[in-house]
């Protein structure tokens, strides 16, 4: 999904393994191998919407620095404007650290549940306690910096359902404050209980994604400890919510009030708790949250089970652990030290969603929370992003992390045996109808196709095959599917300027559901969907050698143009791009594209206008795809190598701003990843991969031998410079490959894929 791209450029019930793994390797030596080129900064700018937060992989909680709040000196604030990240690299004022956040994502959510440290006289107004930061550092699983205003050091890390904040004090009078009124969207409605002098149990409201209704709002439940009992402590509310005054109940703070500490219990929007101390310099005060999506109970017992005890140390010497354990399954060698900072902050990013869902007793808010379920086996994820992560971010999971992606498609099929449909872009169990399509299909699809089926294959045909199919009335994701079945396209109307992206997308989902049909030997179902996957067809218009829109009459929209969409104005048919963005993206039939344009040397002269005058947008999943392209024209294969590299060293590097645009979970991520090897897979539902010239000498992944033939799959490449981008041959195995594709299965069984490199094109 994309959000603010930056237009000048166009171009169980059960721990975890890995987390069982790192408790296991807790007091063994802790060597530095891979999470040592994680920088977390990158993506933090440039509208890639990722953050330094420290997290676990796929943990439920990530403890983030939060600094998009109004303050002088942020250039993008969740008071002016759309903001989807709770840090921004470029801005200087934070107000706290946020225990649930979103990572690479383009819409807002979340970002809340907030804790601040403060000195001095007690300040509860976000516009009045911000404060600069300096020092920051991250790393898998840490995050930390200076509070420049204070004086206070603080430090974060995490386990999977909780935070550990440590924060080092002055001398003097201290505060931490639990701030419920702050966060991305802020929906209306919150409680906090002070346990005791150590503890805070309540919830936060979230939910409006997108700035969706707020019927589709959630709470997140939470307790805070303290590893120090508060001398002082107390309620703050912002005053047009408060009550009539009640004698001395409050006192004026700037535009809050205080409640006097006789006050245990407080509900109602805006609000928060502070605990006050007088602290010693450099007196040490640790702070853990536990989470919960189902109650406070919940989230007690999750911080109960990961958290013995205030140990910072040692839960951030996990967290390392558990990373480390992650990033091992794939090894690379050679290239520079930057180019493997990019790889494996990459892999670090994809690995972050989507997430654990559930609580350590197994129990999770079942879809669009109608009632509370429970998981005996497997992990429960949520945040499905799966417009966009369909088309090479699961061939990555299934490829590295196989266990990871079946849990992935049985956490889908959970959600349809619990709503009646799949989601389409899932957040807290609850479907938001944000971008365009079915994306559940080719994601489940893929993975059987891949190999991948232990899941229920019976109630996943049943699925997909129902959602393909449902009237449009009755169907919660393909709300136009009456018209698309009938005449095999989505219409141009004035009430909905989206169709050719919508379109598309259908195509590519009924194309990886009619593979599996036929695997499963479902003829008729193949042939009828088959059949609707040529309507694409419909939409090409000979005169611009590019789709254009079609209205209800079959006619071609009037007054076209192909580059309206470019910088996010009404796109006349297109989704957050242009015709040039969207008419190559038809990889599931690049035979009957090329014969449309009349021939292969028509198909490669447009296609390379594309990216010549800077009609190619890298940020934009439907066109992504298309320096691969190139490889489906004998001859043409080095100016996939050409433009792959291109892509490679000039939009990808190790700074914040080393992702071009919203990283969209990770998917932005794993093209990069996927480019770096040298393989890429084309076609969702097509198990194959198509190839480019790697950036590596030798990259080694460790696959799970209860899936696949060997224990690894190593890529190995001769004569690897920097001038030498094009490819002279390949091996696969001990045999010359001939072309530029091979399957999945051909590539496993062989084991090895040898690369020799040269400067001649």
């Amino acid at each position: 999904m994309k959000r603010n791209i930056d237009r000048r450029r166009r171009l169980g019930t059960q721990f975890p393994l890995f987390l069982l793994i790192a408790l296991l390797c807790a007091h063994t030596s802790f060597s530095q191998k891979y999470t040592k080129y994680v920088n977390p900064f990158i993506g933090s700018s440039n509208f890639g919407a990722t953050n330094p937060g420290a997290i676990l992989p796929e943990g439920m909680v990530s403890v983030t620095p939060f600094n998009v709040s109004k303050a002088p000196g942020n250039r993008i604030n969740i008071d002016e404007g759309w903001c989807s990240a709770p840090y921004i690299y470029e801005n200087k004022v934070l107000t706290g650290f946020t225990h649930v956040n979103l990572s690479g994502v383009g819409c807002p959510d979340l970002g809340s549940i907030l804790l601040m440290p403060t000195t001095g006289e007690l300040q509860v107004f976000h516009g009045e306690y911000g404060t600069t930061y300096s020092d920051e550092q991250a790393a898998p699983g840490y995050y930390a910096a200076n509070l420049d205003k204070y004086n206070i050091k603080a430090e974060m890390t995490a386990t999977v359902r909780s935070g550990l904040s440590r924060y080092t004090f002055p001398a003097g009078q201290s505060h931490i404050l639990l701030n419920l009124g702050l966060g991305l969207t802020n929906e209306p409605g919150s409680y906090a209980k002070i346990v005791s002098d150590t503890e805070i149990e309540g919830f936060k409201m979230n939910g409006s994604f997108c700035y969706t209704s707020d019927q589709s709002v959630f709470p997140v439940y939470f307790v805070v400890r303290f590893s120090k009992p508060a001398d002082k402590k107390g309620f703050f509310k912002k005053i047009p919510d408060m009550p009539g005054t009640r004698g001395e109940w409050y006192q004026h703070t700037g535009k809050y009030k205080v409640y006097k500490e006789y006050q245990k219990e407080l509900a109602g929007d805006d609000l928060g708790v502070f605990f006050s101390y007088q602290t010693e310099k450099d007196e040490v005060i640790e702070v853990q949250v536990g989470v919960s999506y189902v109650s406070i109970e919940n989230a007690r017992a999750n911080l109960n089970a990961e958290q013995q005890g205030f140990a910072f140390a040692q839960v951030k010497k996990e967290a390392e652990t558990a990373w480390e354990q992650q990033l091992s399954r794939i090894e690379v060698e050679g290239g520079s030290n930057e180019d493997k900072t990019v790889f494996y902050t990459a892999l670090y990013h994809s690995l972050i969603h989507p997430n654990i869902f559930q609580d350590v007793n197994g129990e999770y808010s079942a879809a669009n929370q109608s009632y509370v379920g429970k998981n005996t086996s497997g992990t429960r994820y949520n945040v499905f992003s799966m417009w966009d992560t369909y088309r090479w971010y699961g061939q990555l999971m299934t490829l590295v992390y196989p266990e990871r992606q079946l849990n992935i498609v049985r956490s889908l099929l959970d959600f349809y045996k619990e709503s009646g449909h799949l989601p389409k872009w899932e957040l807290a169990s609850r479907n938001f109808d944000v971008m365009e399509g079915d994306p559940a299909l080719p994601t489940i699809a893929d993975t059987w196709l891949r190999g991948l089926n232990d899941f229920d294959k019976e109630l996943a045909y049943e699925a997909m095959i129902r959602q393909a199919t449902r009237p449009g009335a009755e169907n919660p994701v393909r709300h136009d599917n009456d018209f698309y079945s009938k005449n095999g396209y989505v219409p141009f109307t004035k009430k909905f300027d989206n169709s050719v992206s919508q379109a598309l997308e259908y195509y590519a989902a009924d194309y990886s559901l009619a593979q599996l049909a036929k695997a499963l030997g479902k003829q008729s179902d193949y042939e009828m969907l088959m059949k609707r996957v040529e309507g694409y067809k419909k939409y090409f218009d000979p005169e611009y050698g590019l789709l254009r829109p079609v209205k209800e009459n079959g006619e071609f929209m009037e007054n076209f143009d192909p580059l309206q969409g470019e910088n996010f104005e009404p796109a006349n048919g297109f989704h957050e791009g242009t015709s040039w963005n969207y008419s190559f993206y038809i990889p599931f039939d690049m035979e009957g594209l090329i014969k449309l344009h009349g021939g292969k040397k028509n198909f490669v002269s447009r296609l390379v206008r594309s990216f010549e005058d800077s009609l190619f947008d890298v940020t934009n999943e439907p066109d992504m795809g298309y320096p691969y392209y190139f490889n489906y024209i004998k001859g043409e294969e080095w100016r996939t190598q050409a433009y792959v590299r291109s892509l490679v060293k000039n939009d990808f590097n190790a700074s914040p701003g080393g992702i071009p645009g919203n990283d969209d979970t990770g998917t932005l991520s794993t093209w990069v990843m996927w480019s770096m090897m040298g393989i890429f897979p084309t076609c969702p539902g097509e198990p194959t991969f198509t190839l480019t010239s790697p950036v590596f000498d030798k990259v080694t992944i460790h696959l799970d031998e209860k899936y696949f033939p060997k224990k690894e799959l190593v890529i190995e490449t001769s004569n690897n410079n920097e001038g030498n981008i094009y490819i002279d041959k390949v091996e696969l195995g001990s045999k010359r490959l001939r072309g530029s594709f091979i399957s999945q299965e051909e590539l496993l069984k062989a084991g090895k894929l040898m690369f020799y490199l040269s400067d001649k094109k």
